[in-house]
């Protein structure tokens, strides 16, 4: 038996600068400084809660397989997850313990979809045409349905039997389904995961 972990991605504000660009800026015009700092607070506190649920799992620390939403196939994953840990990122804080440990880290993405998907939001925000606004949602949605197909093939193809992953996961996500029938998935927090999916319907 292979069990999979799914643990939500909740973005730290090192996390949020280096993938979203202006989104601090526009959360402080929209809802004000002293809002944004209890957002982060709040964002703190659920990666403190997520870090002492893993622990007191008592993994085989050995036989576990890290997955990383974002982070590509390319040989310096280590490097690059060591990199985003020393800005801050609680994500890559907890990776780089587990690594510590004797966990093994794994590339997760292609990174040919990444680089197509960091230039689809860049060029996004040029387009202020409404029928290219809902051709670039339709097209987004493709990219995300692309990348959780590939998630999902390389944990189908590298966790062993008897063997835990972990899977750090972003919500809009969804990569069950597309695992092999003997992998038993486990949502860390099954409570985000069902508000999720009530607020995409």
């Amino acid at each position: 038996m292979r069990t999979l972990i799914v643990v939500p991605i909740v973005h730290t504000e090192q996390d949020m600068g280096s993938l979203h660009g202006q989104t601090k800026l526009d959360y402080v015009k929209k809802y004000g400084q002293a809002k944004w700092i209890r957002h982060l607070q709040s964002i703190e506190d659920v990666w403190t809660g997520i870090r002492k649920i893993i622990q007191a799992l008592n993994l085989p620390y050995a036989s576990v397989r890290l997955y990383q939403d974002g982070l590509p196939i390319c040989g310096k994953e280590e490097q690059i997850v060591r990199d985003v840990a020393a800005q801050g990122s609680k994500n890559y804080q907890l990776l780089v313990e587990f690594i510590g440990l004797g966990s093994r880290l794994m590339g997760t993405e292609d990174p040919q979809l990444l680089l197509q998907e960091y230039r689809f939001h860049q060029e996004a925000g040029r387009d202020a045409d409404a029928g290219q606004t809902a051709q670039r949602v339709l097209q987004s949605r493709q990219l995300l349905i692309e990348r959780d197909r590939f998630i999902a093939n390389r944990i189908n193809a590298t966790l062993l039997a008897d063997e835990v992953g972990l899977l750090f996961l972003g919500l809009a996500h969804s990569v069950e389904s597309l695992l092999d029938a003997d992998i038993l998935v486990r949502q860390l927090l099954p409570s985000l995961r069902e508000k999720q999916a009530q607020t995409a319907s």
